[in-house]
């Protein structure tokens, strides 16, 4: 298939493809345009996003099929192939007669390399490693004042994983403060949040609205764009004094105390109202896994809110409701609220 035709096609299942550098969109065409096509005569639509645990667990089934089929002893090994240079020639032989690369796609409508990512993720030992000692988080400052921004190299020099550098070292890169935000921290973020919001809306709208159009659009989309998919981590470097995740939280708390202006949506009589109207929702939805919930439709049941704001409501019922949470799968710790906590709710009421 030639590049262009290849465009063509895979824009009926990924919309922004062409945005993707044409040798990626080379590689989708033979690893991904065949699964797509056969998982839409399925009627099953490629999807993005977090992972589900089904997912997740046919990606195990996957990967632990491939190393008996092939006699290879580890995932490590097959996933992290540098790792052991000796093994290498032999692993990517197995790995390309037995077809590697199908494989572990097999029954995920997924781009195989947001599958193989994933894979990575879940069976690197590095990544389960615990919290930082105050030794290791001078070594990463140290390797990163060497290195700069290349966490592959810093990530095999620490045994972590380059998510895990990565991120702790945003964490620790400056004098992060932990109290009370600032009126000054406050603005900072504020502004920092309309720069990255104003250059994505110039850069969409560039050459295809008239100016009063644009107006009127900037109206339209402001609600969405306020809280949806913003790069945390270009907000934090302009903050400057909290890393990614406080500047995410403060920005919620924010926009809810905003958009419900300054009400009290989870306390008293309304909060038990908002807990029980969540549970029943949640319970009408029917869905087996977190990532098949419809967040966005959801924040209308306790109000006019950002979803990450009802994602964190639905968490604190959970951890402090439903025993032993960890260890239930999402449609039992719904059928526990619905069951138990629910009738206690509406009697409080």
């Amino acid at each position: 298939v030639d590049l262009d035709t290849a465009k063509q096609e895979l824009e009926e299942f990924i919309p922004h493809v062409r945005n993707i550098s044409d040798s990626s969109i080379r590689k989708m065409a033979g690893r991904d345009l065949a699964r797509f096509k056969q998982f839409k005569k399925q009627g099953i639509a490629v999807k993005f996003g977090r992972f589900s645990q089904k997912e997740n667990n046919q990606i195990r089934k996957n990967v632990e099929e491939f190393l008996l089929t092939t006699g290879i002893d580890s995932a490590e090994k097959l996933l992290f192939t540098s790792r052991y240079p000796e093994d290498k020639e032999t692993i990517n032989r197995l790995k390309a007669e037995h077809l590697f690369c199908e494989k572990l796609s097999e029954g995920i409508p997924r781009p195989w390399r947001l599958i193989y990512y994933r894979a990575r993720k879940m069976f690197d030992p590095n990544n389960y490693k615990g919290r930082y000692t105050k030794e290791e988080k001078e070594k990463l400052k140290k390797y990163h004042a060497l290195h700069g921004n290349d966490w592959k190299k810093i990530s095999e020099m620490m045994s972590r994983s380059n998510l895990s550098v990565a991120m702790k070292y945003s964490e620790i890169k400056s004098a992060i403060n932990y109290g009370p935000w600032s009126k000054e921290e406050t603005q900072k973020l504020r502004r920092a949040v309309e720069e990255v919001i104003r250059k994505r809306m110039e850069t969409e709208n560039a050459n295809s609205l008239s100016s009063s159009e644009k107006s009127h659009r900037e109206i339209l989309i402001d609600s969405e764009k306020l809280y949806q998919k913003l790069p945390w981590t270009e907000i934090e470097a302009k903050v400057g004094t909290r890393y990614w995740r406080q500047c995410k939280q403060k920005w919620t708390t924010i926009l809810t105390n905003k958009m419900t202006k300054g009400q009290q949506l989870y306390r008293g009589t309304k909060g038990l109202q908002a807990k029980i109207n969540l549970i029943k929702r949640l319970y009408e939805m029917k869905v087996e896994d977190a990532n098949e919930v419809n967040w966005e439709e959801l924040s209308n049941t306790i109000g006019d809110v950002p979803k990450a704001y009802v994602q964190a409501k639905f968490y604190k019922l959970k951890v402090s409701c439903v025993p032993f949470w960890q260890k239930k799968t999402f449609s039992e710790i719904i059928d526990y609220l619905f069951e138990e906590k629910l009738p206690e709710l509406e009697e409080k009421l």
